[in-house]
């Protein structure tokens, strides 16, 4: 193992990348919501990088969480805590259903799977308007109040937000150091081998889609607050689209990885935005230059990197012996 994959490494950079973000973005919005994103795709990696499962319905839980927060906060007053501890909760029930149901088929049928569950809650949301608020989404969102104070400046936020994102993400560390996830880690390399030794396979896809969706909908509580709407937009497919492109981009090796495709995805979005109206179509320059160039994703970039300024090489293949 490299140094730089050690957990204590991994949390140490991210404990950087916290200080480094305000010295180096402008906007607290961004920078908060880089955090919010990489603890949603830390979730996603959970389940691609370590369960070996490409799932369309993390939108789903991030909705999910979003209007738990609306609702919560805009009609019943609930305190903060317990609204994300909700959503949390909600999101790991939504998610236990949604992975018990799709678990059932494999390859291309899980993806259309969790694909068509994807489909299901956005029109449930848009049908519910009464409910969810349709297309105009739930409006007025208020954040958090520390010590009586609102957080309402940007970088006090992201200080609240900072802090969730060090915990979670220290919790999901410990997860797949755990033996639970040197398990998911054995499903997905050869999941019929780590049955017949005697693991619940299903089980333990059903607990990594718990956990992921528990993370995924308290991500979306909190962006709910950051932007101050419940919007139906965050529970669309596109949403849990955005989601396997951040992971894919930072690299599913590591968990690390999910700070690094989080900010290139928003950063990039948001120079490119400024440069041109049609700043789409770079993006997508872009994330093909990543995809050909970079399939271990950043984090792949930086391994390889690391290796070159150790002198870390691969050990040669040894020459075959001559009968």
């Amino acid at each position: 193992m490299r140094a730089i994959d050690r957990p204590v490494v991994q949390f140490g950079l991210v404990v950087l990348s916290i200080l480094i973000l305000p010295l180096v973005l402008q906007s607290g919005i961004l920078a908060t919501e880089i955090l919010i994103f990489a603890m949603v795709v830390a979730a996603c990696n959970l389940l691609l990088g370590y369960t070996g499962l490409l799932s369309f319905g993390q939108g789903i839980f991030f909705g999910i969480g979003t209007y738990v927060a609306g609702i919560c906060l805009t009609r019943w007053s609930v305190p903060v805590p317990l609204v994300l501890a909700g959503a949390a909760f909600l999101g790991a029930v939504v998610a236990s259903l949604v992975g018990w149901l799709s678990i059932r088929r494999q390859g291309v049928y899980f993806v259309m799977l969790t694909l068509a569950f994807s489909q299901l809650f956005y029109f449930l949301a848009y049908t519910f308007s009464g409910l969810t608020g349709g297309d105009n989404g739930l409006l007025g969102v208020p954040r958090p109040s520390l010590g009586g104070q609102e957080l309402n400046a940007p970088w006090a936020y992201y200080s609240y937000v900072a802090v969730c994102f060090l915990v979670i993400f220290a919790l999901l560390i410990m997860v797949t150091q755990s033996t639970f996830g040197r398990t998911l880690i054995a499903i997905r390399e050869n999941e019929s081998r780590a049955a017949a030794i005697g693991f619940p396979t299903k089980l333990f896809k059903i607990e990594a889609f718990a956990i992921s969706g528990a993370v995924t909908a308290l991500g979306g509580a909190l962006h709910a607050m950051l932007i101050g709407v419940a919007p139906l937009s965050n529970i669309e497919y596109h949403t849990s689209e955005l989601i396997l492109i951040m992971t894919i981009i930072g690299g599913s090796s590591s968990l690390f990885g999910s700070v690094l495709g989080a900010g290139f995805y928003l950063v990039l979005a948001d120079l490119l935005s400024s440069i041109w109206p049609r700043w789409l179509l770079l993006l997508g320059l872009a994330l093909v230059a990543t995809g050909l160039f970079l399939q271990r994703g950043l984090w792949g970039l930086v391994e390889r990197l690391y290796d070159a300024a150790t002198g870390r090489a691969r050990a040669p293949n040894p020459p075959a012996k001559e009968h």
